[in-house]
């Protein structure tokens, strides 16, 4: 076997070594699937063993799960459109439900010594074992995480876990993808017993000694399920009220959960082996989706491949990146200067007075405080974190950077300013990046005397917790400095997506679009609350007008008023040019920020809710919905949002469909099921979209007139990714 070695003791006790050849972690590939159906073969048929314990070779972990990149092989190649080709995939998949079956069923005792991160299908090994030994190391993660990408369980998760703990207790970890650290995992009762780091197997083979005659609880004929089944009177309630607030949580967007959910529902009301038989159908059914594929595709593969550095331009040495100076201190600024900090990077944290680069570093301590709570991480390590920021006003200690990241208001004086004082003590090798969200950065280069190193690094607030980092090439930036801001960004374990200079670059402009397109509606007399409450139903985490609160109302003010400054006689102003004036500039409602926007936020932390005098402001027209305007509404968010990315593929300022599906997702929060704004057109059809976009064009104007290389690509039949559709902008 190439996955798995098998070893018997003299006990006959046979070690199971998972250890999947060139690669740094253990996957379920095709290949490993058949040999685990060989080893099940001959655990039950070889009168020499009398059990068997179950590990990993790796260091890594012990298992991810299934290889995606390879779902194409685990189905079969099957074509997924036609009847035929569902069938050829359940067969395919379903054998690896029949080969932990068939463990499960062998006669003798399993036990699974879990060392290191166990998800997905490599959870699901475990859980087909009769005992789960995992050691006590706070960096071991459990759990069936497929929901997050868009698949269900396929290897007997959703039959097991509620076997095992429940259905209420199984719903978070199937329906949300929850995992568990080893010593939660015990409570929960998915694993049996928690050791030191390297104790698992000698556990484990204890166990599979003492019971020799070790089976499934559900194959045992007195078994009920805990807490009961769907007729039970609790396991009733569970699925009528779990099923309402799943459409409250989804709208409907992501068919796995509500697969999942169909799954344990019927799974539970039959024996095990028609219940796998049941979600294997399930787990095809949703494969077939078009948003399984589309999350797949984007959350999942190319989201490894730039997490692991694709889009670096060739032949330039890594980059290390040892000192960082931030110049500003807000918390932007801060939480930057923390993102370096847990990173093993010494941090200069420069603000205009001690006093406010003191308030830049103490936050940087709030949120390594928060963290410490929460068990995410040990006081001493936090310690060691806060003691790398360096809080001053002082420019001379820029001297050593390897990197300064700007972080100074969306001011071009500003800007210029702070740009000057720090290249004066900064080394030829080191790079200078800005954060501006919409400035381009060929004209913040013009006041550098490097502009070759000068480049564009657009992190996200809040930064502890956006993965995204947008890198912006200039007009004079260097392939060698893409290098090394690629390089920084990974140290700093955030996700970069490359692109070319433009006004909002790519996220903001394309971000800009929904909160632009809430306001359009609220500007027509639409009721506030209908905008919001549709801009939750397409998927986006909130609606456009609440978002725009949490953004700052002032600060999108002022980027429109510096946006027609810049633009001039060629600026167009809109209706809600003066919408913005009049909350911002006449009426000081900034939004969250200062308690008060479109909603009003009470001081002592309780519910917001919308403003009640913004219908003098922007007086109702529309105060009801039906279905079919709702659906025309959540066109008019999502399409306006997709022809935006549409037309910065065709002017070249994303050059890829991944980067630009990865970034709408992990940047502004697009809606997930979608896989991303180019994933949505291919959903939609080229030729189906550029026919919607006329139309909403020729109702509500130009902003929504898609570009002339999305009318080529429908001419001849093209998408963005296969067919004869490339992933690049033509």
């Amino acid at each position: 076997m190439e996955n798995f070695k098998l070893d018997v003791d003299a006990d006959g006790i046979a070690l199971i070594v998972f250890d999947a050849p060139g690669k740094s972690m253990n996957t379920l590939t095709a290949k490993a699937v058949s040999e685990l159906a060989e080893i099940a073969e001959r655990l039950k048929t070889d009168e020499a063993i009398k059990g068997a314990v179950i590990t990993s070779g790796k260091t890594t972990g012990f298992c991810a799960g299934a290889d995606l990149d390879q779902l194409g092989d685990l189905s079969g190649g099957a074509d997924l459109s036609t009847e035929a080709g569902l069938k050829t995939a359940f067969e395919a998949l379903f054998a690896f439900n029949k080969a932990l079956r068939a463990m499960e069923t062998c006669g003798k005792p399993v036990a699974a010594a879990i060392n290191g991160l166990a998800l997905g299908g490599g959870f699901e090994m475990t859980l087909a074992c009769h005992y789960r030994v995992v050691g006590d190391d706070s960096k071991t993660q459990i759990g069936l995480p497929e929901g997050k990408v868009g698949l269900i369980p396929g290897g007997g998760g959703t039959q097991r876990v509620p076997r095992m703990i429940g259905v209420m207790m199984a719903a978070p970890l199937l329906l949300q993808g929850k995992t568990m650290r080893p010593k939660e995992a015990l409570g929960s009762g998915l694993v049996n017993e928690v050791v030191a780091p390297g104790g698992e197997v000698e556990a484990a083979r204890t166990w599979v000694k003492a019971n020799p005659k070790a089976t499934a609880a559900w194959d045992k004929p007195d078994y009920k399920i805990p807490g009961g089944g769907p007729y039970h009177p609790n396991g009733f309630m569970m699925f009528t009220v779990g099923n309402a607030q799943l459409r409250k949580d989804t709208y409907g967007n992501y068919p796995a959960q509500l697969n999942i959910m169909k799954a344990v529902y019927e799974g539970l009301q039959v024996p095990m082996d028609a219940a796998l038989r049941i979600e294997t159908r399930y787990f095809v059914k949703t494969l077939a989706t078009p948003q399984a594929q589309a999350m797949v595709r984007t959350l999942f593969i190319s989201m490894q491949a730039l997490g692991k550095g694709a889009a670096r331009p060739e032949g330039v040495p890594k980059f290390e990146v040892k000192k960082a100076a931030v110049l500003g201190a807000g918390m932007m600024g801060a939480g930057i200067a923390h993102a370096h900090a847990i990173s093993g990077v010494e941090t200069v944290l420069i603000d205009v007075a001690q006093e406010s680069a003191d308030k830049g570093a103490a936050h940087v301590k709030d949120i390594l405080d928060k963290a410490v709570s929460r068990s995410r991480m040990t006081a001493d390590k936090a310690a060691e974190a806060l003691a790398r920021v360096h809080p001053t006003t002082d420019y001379s200690l820029v001297d050593g950077a390897d990197i300064v990241i700007e972080a100074v208001f969306e001011d071009r004086g500003v800007k210029a300013e702070v740009t000057k004082k720090a290249e004066a003590h900064l080394g030829a090798n080191a790079v200078f990046g800005s954060n501006t969200s919409t400035i381009p950065i060929t004209s913040l280069a013009e006041v550098s005397l490097r502009p070759a190193s000068f480049i564009g690094i657009h992190f996200f607030s809040p930064v502890d917790r956006m993965g995204l980092v947008e890198i912006i090439r200039g007009k004079e930036t260097s392939d060698e400095t893409v290098a090394k801001a690629i390089d920084y960004v990974l140290k700093i374990k955030k996700t970069p997506i490359v692109v070319n200079d433009s006004r909002g670059f790519y996220t903001s402009r394309c971000f800009m679009t929904f909160v632009q397109e809430g306001l359009e509606m609220l500007a027509e007399g639409i009721a506030p609350a209908i905008i919001d409450n549709v801009g939750r139903m397409t998927g986006m985490p909130r609606g456009p007008l609440e978002m725009i609160d949490d953004v700052a109302l002032d600060l999108a003010y002022k980027i429109g008023v510096q946006t027609a400054k810049d633009l001039g006689d060629a600026y167009v102003p809109g209706a809600t040019d003066a919408l913005m004036k009049t909350m911002v500039a006449d009426l000081g409602r900034n939004g969250r920020k200062n308690g008060k926007g479109f909603y009003d936020y009470p001081a002592d932390g309780g519910e917001k809710r919308l403003w009640p005098d913004l219908g003098k402001v922007a007086p109702v027209k529309i105060r009801e919905a039906e279905p079919p305007f709702v659906a025309h509404l959540k066109q008019r968010l999502l399409f306006r949002q997709a022809v935006e990315a549409a037309r910065c593929m065709a002017e070249g300022v994303v050059t890829e469909a991944r980067d630009a599906d990865v970034g709408a997702i992990l940047g502004w929060g697009f809606a997930p099921w979608t896989g991303g704004p180019i994933s949505l057109i291919d959903q939609t059809g080229v030729a189906a979209f550029v026919e919607a976009c006329d139309a909403l064009a020729k109702q509500y104007g130009p902003r929504f007139t898609p570009p002339q290389m999305l009318r080529d690509m429908a001419r001849k039949g093209e998408s963005f990714y296969g067919g004869k559709g490339a992933s690049k902008a033509a």
